[in-house]
């Protein structure tokens, strides 16, 4: 697949400069043609019968053999979710940490993993890594670390900064239980989250998929207790609500998933280009070489396919003014920052046309 290919694949970017997977992915017509090939099938035969629940089971069984391509793990070590976030609040219900207990996270982190940390009985420590170079934010992280801690959660790729954060080199460090939130990570850069005890993934981000689709990777299912017990985590009950769980981490499993849904996940990740991955890092260093000859960047160099920059006034309101010259870019709220999201879709004319953008003001 060339990149005209790959990119003619996406009708909206026929018509805007799109730079905000960060937050959704632009939608493949492979995608969206899974996902109506379905849609057609439940207006037309319905909802029922064992059709369409063998084929519902086919669905999920494909939606997670397609993550698990993605991160390079067995399909039995995923379970289906409907966001990071949900994701996140999984592990943490399930671990069933006291108020005796610490996490780690750190100040640049999302509400999808930082509203899971409030709601746990835990004590929060943050580390303040905002103002720190990359390779000082693992030292920060360290520093909150003490004989409490029971988990560190943390960014694999910071929402906010764009930086990657050392997630490999703290769990190596500290052997101590941790959750990774790869919600800008998987399908944006190459991930392994084989060293880690979770790491969750968003299906409607850098995966290009439908809403609502994600999945958590378990290594260890029998060290985490379900919490939140679905049709689709049971292996049998009893009329008093006992229940067994399926193997695996099945047993995680969020509830009903649209079929239409699944099947556009599935697709989008199949039909993804094998370099997307280096073609998104060298678009995204080019993105950062322009920005920066006349912008302050917040991100560093050689970190992820978000770059962030500080522009000097009102964030939401520039962005509101790039979106009506049709450049799609992400306002970060309380900062005068703009942050851009480059995939392997992105062309150097969405580049120029953002710099353009921008010097109009």
């Amino acid at each position: 697949m060339t990149f005209e290919e790959a990119r003619a694949a996406f009708p909206v970017l026929a018509r805007v400069a799109y730079l905000n997977a960060g937050t959704f992915g632009p939608l493949s017509r492979p995608t969206l043609g899974a996902m109506r090939r379905y849609e057609g099938e439940e207006l037309a035969g319905g909802r029922g019968g064992p059709p369409y629940y063998e084929r519902m089971r086919e669905l999920r069984s494909g939606a997670r053999a397609a993550v698990a391509g993605v991160l390079g793990v067995e399909p039995e070590s995923l379970a289906l979710t409907y966001s990071t976030s949900f994701a996140c609040n999984l592990v943490l219900a399930g671990l069933d940490l006291g108020p005796g207990d610490e996490i780690v996270t750190t100040d640049c982190e999302h509400f999808g993993l930082l509203g899971a940390l409030g709601a746990s009985p835990a004590t929060v420590r943050v580390a303040r890594i905002r103002d720190l170079s990359a390779a000082r934010a693992g030292e920060a992280v360290i520093a909150e670390v003490g004989p409490r801690t029971r988990l560190l959660a943390l960014s694999h790729v910071s929402w906010l900064t764009g930086n990657l954060l050392p997630v490999a080199e703290l769990k190596a460090e500290t052997g101590l239980p941790m959750l990774v939130d790869g919600a800008q990570s998987a399908g944006a850069i190459p991930v392994d989250p084989r060293p880690f005890d979770f790491y969750t993934v968003s299906g409607q981000k850098w995966l290009c998929g439908p809403d609502a689709t994600g999945a958590l990777y378990v290594a260890d299912p029998e060290r985490l207790r379900v919490s939140l017990p679905t049709f689709y985590s049971l292996g049998a009950y009893e009329p008093d609500g006992s229940f067994t769980v399926c193997d695996g981490a099945r047993r995680f499993d969020g509830g009903a998933i649209p079929q239409p849904s699944l099947a556009g996940l599935a697709a989008a990740i199949e039909t993804a280009p094998a370099w997307r991955f280096d073609r998104a890092r060298e678009t995204a260093a080019r993105c950062r070489e322009l920005l920066a000859r006349r912008y302050a960047l917040v991100t560093e160099a050689d970190q992820s396919t978000l770059v962030v920059f500080r522009t000097g006034a009102d964030s939401a309101e520039l962005s509101a003014r790039l979106h009506d010259r049709g450049v799609l870019v992400r306002s970060l709220p309380g900062t005068d920052w703009l942050r851009v999201s480059v995939g392997y879709w992105t062309s150097d004319d969405d580049l120029d046309r953002l710099l353009a953008a921008l010097e109009a003001g």
